[in-house]
């Protein structure tokens, strides 16, 4: 079977949980959310498109690295092999949640700026800004292109 690896880039919505499986290995884990904007071409409004939510489990090396970064609110950009769960709850209702055995998370600094205020880090989250223009992309597509950005 092939491994499906993805990027996404979204706010992370819970507290990451630091936790011991029964082998006795560390994880970290925490849920994100990922937006997608559309403009509507009738109005010119960007409005937020459907919401993906998944469960980032971090492992081995990345422990030190998200252990200390990572916040309920950040925005965050994690890469790594993503898997769908599927589960039957307690009243036996069948369910499936997305879960991503991340290889890579880092601050998107899009979104935010760190600075170092002496032995502690400094994170602010920038407020979010409507795009400044449109663009089309290689595959037609229109995205958002925002401030700073250079339209094509």
């Amino acid at each position: 079977m092939y491994e499906t690896y993805t990027t996404v880039i979204g706010t992370v919505v819970s507290e990451p949980r630091r936790r011991r499986t029964q082998a006795g290995e560390e994880v970290i884990s925490f849920r994100m959310a990922c937006n997608s904007r559309r403009q509507d071409r009738q109005s010119g409004e960007w409005n937020d498109g459907p919401t993906l939510y998944l469960t980032v489990s971090c492992w081995r090396r990345l422990l030190a690295g998200v252990s200390g970064v990572v916040q309920k609110g950040r925005p965050v950009i994690a890469h790594g092999q993503i898997k769908t769960n599927e589960y039957t709850t307690g009243e036996g209702e069948r369910r499936a949640d997305l879960e991503m055995t991340a290889s890579a998370v880092g601050l998107d600094l899009s979104r935010c700026t760190v600075g170092d205020a002496g032995s502690r880090q400094v994170v602010d989250v920038v407020a979010e800004q409507e795009p400044t223009e449109e663009v089309t992309g290689t595959r037609g597509d229109t995205v958002a292109a925002g401030p700073g950005e250079k339209a094509a």
